[in-house]
This record gives structure tokens, sequence and C-alpha cells, in this order.
């Protein structure tokens, strides 16, 4: 029996690749649902969430995809219940589902409290029906608000909204409006990702045959300053880059990253972090079904860590939260001081205004973090 006051360090994602429809911008490994084996896929998904319980307790619960809430409700809790059966313990400290606002319906947000969900994220993007029309969303906005409603009457305090920005033809007062829209409905917790344009999706095709309008630099980063100031004006810290909440609601599971903490990464196209190695699932379902079939895993590539990756590691990921490093974390952890590696980057950080210090910690200042990548690029390599 796992005791709720054990040491647990871990997190576990776990995928669900499947989608009613493929949004524009995702590069996700991800699946149309119709006509795919998604009964074989999750009989192996739990098989493989019994191999890595076997491995030890995991502290935090997230479900991604793909859409997890495009299961129907008999696939959704079959699902819902291997996690609960595999994972579920007095010592988890937050349990997430990612939703889309056309797929969160009663009968998933009961399911969803019945097994211990504790936390929702939902994919809004936008509350402007024509952006979300132009990116390739399924949902409208009045779908979108009534979905998060929803899910407060039912008891779902803790609730996230995915917004992005920097979105073709988007104006900043289009921008306004959706995070007045957001503010709205008191969620207490948003996150807010500028619009990337990775190979294999539809908005690469587009950019490759010039037929998408993207903002520039100067666009995107003035939509930033106004993310940032309105949030933070509205009581939602930024305590990440890209996240901002009220205090006591920061996302747990993500933040393991962000410490460079281990996880579970299980599911089609799953990447993982265990025991000092990262790990890469088979994407394809037959292959992942079949690996998984064959060993109870299905783990297609790994890296076992070198110390000075673990090192840069250390430093790239945690910058990127605003309460930065822990020198004296570092020091427990590597043996070795932030100083005696990377003094020289963080002075000259410091003097172009990037970096601060306040006794044990090292961060970002205000400009450093819109030049994030910036300071990054500094600590490899070293």
């Amino acid at each position: 029996m796992i005791k709720g006051d054990e040491l647990m360090t871990r997190g576990v994602y776990i995928h669900i690749p499947f989608c009613d429809h493929i949004c524009y911008y995702c590069d996700f490994n991800k699946f149309f649902m119709k006509n795919q084996p998604v009964e074989a896929y999750l009989h192996a998904l739990e098989r493989e969430m019994a191999y890595y319980a076997g491995r030890g307790p995991a502290k935090t619960i997230y479900i991604g995809g793909g859409t997890p809430t495009a299961l129907n409700d008999r696939q959704f809790e079959k699902m819902l219940r291997s996690v609960h059966r595999y994972f579920m313990h007095p010592g988890i400290e937050e349990f997430t589902v990612e939703a889309n606002p056309e797929s969160l319906t009663d009968e998933k947000l009961l399911l969803m409290k019945e097994f211990g969900v504790t936390r929702l994220s939902v994919g809004v993007q936008s509350f402007d029906d024509r952006l979300l029309k132009t990116i390739g969303r399924a949902h409208k906005a009045s779908e979108a608000r009534q979905s998060i409603e929803r899910a407060r009457q039912m008891g779902f305090e803790n609730v996230t909204l995915d917004l992005m920005f920097a979105l073709p033809g988007q104006t900043e007062q289009s921008l306004h409006e959706t995070l007045e829209a957001a503010l709205d409905l008191n969620t207490p917790h948003i996150s807010v990702y500028s619009l990337q344009i990775e190979p294999k999706t539809i908005f690469f095709n587009r950019m490759k045959n010039g037929k998408l309008r993207l903002a520039g630099e100067d666009i995107e980063a003035d939509m930033y300053g106004q993310i940032i100031f309105t949030l933070e004006k509205h009581g939602l810290y930024q305590y990440e880059i890209s996240n901002f909440a009220k205090p006591g609601f920061e996302g747990r599971h993500n933040s393991l990253y962000w410490q460079n903490e281990e996880y579970y990464g299980i599911g089609a196209g799953a990447h993982g972090y265990v025991d000092g190695k990262r790990y890469v699932n088979a994407g394809p379902l037959k292959k992942y079904i079949q690996s998984v079939c064959d060993k109870g895993f299905s783990e297609k590539s790994s890296h076992k860590v070198t110390r000075q990756e673990q090192i840069e590691e250390e430093m790239f990921l945690g910058l990127r939260l605003m309460k930065g490093i822990s020198k004296k974390r570092f020091q427990e952890k590597f043996n070795q001081s932030v100083d005696s590696i990377y003094r020289k980057q963080i002075d000259q950080l410091k003097t172009e205004g990037l970096l601060h210090e306040d006794g044990d910690r090292v961060a970002l200042t205000k400009k450093g973090v819109f030049l994030g990548n910036n300071v990054f690029e500094a600590f490899l390599c070293s």
C-alpha cells in the first residue's frame, strides 16, 4: 500500500492521440478518431500503465492529447478507471485532464469527478469566432464559456484556460477582447502561448506556399507585454514564461518539467524521463500497440542524459520560472556551485539587464522574460 506521505518526485503523463478534427497549428502525435483502433489502444495503454506503476508512484497525473474528451463516454470511463487503478493514491497532488469545449459534456465532467480529477485544462485558444475558424478549431466562443460555466457548476474550481496569441490576422484589440472574456470567467489559471509554426502542420504548408500572414516579432512582443500587464493587473501573477495563476493554483505537473524532475510518459508518441534517461514511445498506433503487447511498454528510442546535459537543462528549464534557479538546490543536486560553472555567463547577462540575483536566486528580469531564448542559449555548451 502506498502511503500518502511517501516521498514522490515523479509525474505521469498519459497521451490520448485521438481527435475529432485536426487544428491547423498542431504538431502533437494525433489521429482522426474515425476508424481508429481505439479499444485496442486503450487496452495497450492500460498495460503500459501497469508497467510504469510497478516502477514507483507518481505525485501528479496529466492526461493530454490529442483530445482526451474526444473519447466516447464508455471509452473515457475505461481510460479513467485504468488511471485510477494504477496511479491514484492519497498522495496525489494534482490530476489534470485536457478538454476541448465542444466535447466537455456533463457526462464526462461527472466521470472526472468520480475518478478524482482535480484540474481541467480547457483548450479555448481565443474568444474570437473568426480566429477560431482561422486556426481550425471546432468550437465557438459561446461554447467555451458554457463549458467553463458547467465545469464550475459541477464543482471544478481549478480550471485553466489555454489561449494563443500572434495568430494569423489577430489584432491587439482582438487579443484584448479575448483576455477580457477569459478574465470574466474568473478561472484561477490562464496559459497563453504564442503561435509556433511547426513542420508537418497545415499552417507550415500554407507558410511555405506564401498563403499565411503572420505577426512580426515587434507585434508579437507588444502582444506579450499586453498579456502580462492585463493578467497581472487582474490578480493572475506570472509564475512561468507562458503561465499565470492566482496564488496556490500554479500548475504542479508542468512545474515538474521546469524543475527538471522525472516523469513517466505513457501512450503513443509520449516522451518520458525516468532514472536519468529520456525516452520516446513509438508514435504510429499499430506500432505502439504491438510494442506494448510484446513487452509491456513502447520505448522507441532513449538517451541517457549526461551530467553536462543535466546541468544545462537545470538552467534553461528552471529559468522559465519567474522565481528562477535556487543556488542551494543546484549545489545539492550536482555537488557543484552555479558560480563555479556559470559565473561568467551570469555576470554578462546581468550587464545586459536580462538576469538578476537575489540571495539564493538567479532569475530573469522583466527584459529577460521577453528575450528568454537569448538567455537560455548562454547556458548551453559551456
